[in-house]
Order: structure tokens, then C-alpha cells, then sequence
């Protein structure tokens, strides 16, 4: 079965929770732990790993916080995957260079990795959202 991990699941979940919001609002690990009620020490790691992959900015000062470094429309499910985790690759065949052994699977499964691929791209923050 293909998983996204829980912490990829609660960036989702506190990305989702900020679209929803109105522009320009400023966001911080405590506010979003208890509206949302993930634990802080997991959110501000949330928060820290999406900003470090340029899906958020961060604010600094007393009245600081977290923002979406762009609007939710043009952030992608393939690209919050990616800040979290890594490239999308559903086996280790299916990465462009494909595995060690170079077996004739390895095409077919780069097919469905692209189509996979595909689809998160095409779903934007915004839709997940339902804005």
C-alpha cells in the first residue's frame, strides 16, 4: 500500500487550516496546534520542514508567525509531498534513472509514477481546501 507518512498527512492538515484563513494572516505553532489539535512540538516541526521547502515564510518578531509563500492556488499537492519528503517515487524503479537491476519493469513503473505525479500536480492547496 502507498503511504504519504503522518508528518506529510499533519503538513497537509496545517496548510489546509492557513488556506482557509484570509490572506495575510499570520500564523503560529501554538494557535495552529490548538485549533487544529496536532501537538505543538509536531506542528513546530511541520511548520520548520515546509518552510525549509519554500511552501511557507516565516515572520520573525513578537507579532511574527507562518504564511503560504504563495497563494494556496498555485501551491500543489506534489510539491507539499516533495517539501516533506522527498521527490514522489513510488519505487525505487520508477525514479528517471531508473533501479540497480534495470529490469524491463522499470519503464512501465516510471509510467505510473509520471501519472501519479501528474494527478498531485494538478491538485492545488486551494482545491484540497475547497476554495
Amino acid at each position: 500500500m502507498l503511504r504519504i507518512t503522518k508528518i506529510t498527512d499533519y503538513g497537509f492538515i496545517l496548510l489546509v487550516h492557513m488556506a482557509n484563513q484570509d490572506e495575510g494572516i499570520l500564523h503560529n505553532a501554538k494557535d495552529l496546534s490548538a485549533a487544529i489539535g496536532i501537538p505543538l512540538p509536531t506542528v513546530s516541526k511541520v511548520l520548520k520542514i515546509l518552510t525549509q521547502g519554500g511552501i511557507l515564510q516565516s515572520h520573525q518578531g513578537s507579532k511574527g508567525g507562518y504564511s503560504l509563500s504563495r497563494p494556496s492556488s498555485s501551491i500543489s499537492a506534489a510539491e507539499i509531498i516533495e517539501a516533506v519528503e522527498g521527490p514522489v517515487a513510488i519505487t525505487d524503479c520508477s525514479s528517471a534513472e531508473g533501479c540497480q537491476r534495470n529490469c524491463p519493469v522499470s519503464p512501465s513503473w516510471q509510467r505510473v509514477n509520471s501519472s501519479v505525479v501528474g494527478a498531485l500536480s494538478g491538485l492545488s492547496l486551494a482545491e484540497m481546501a475547497h476554495k
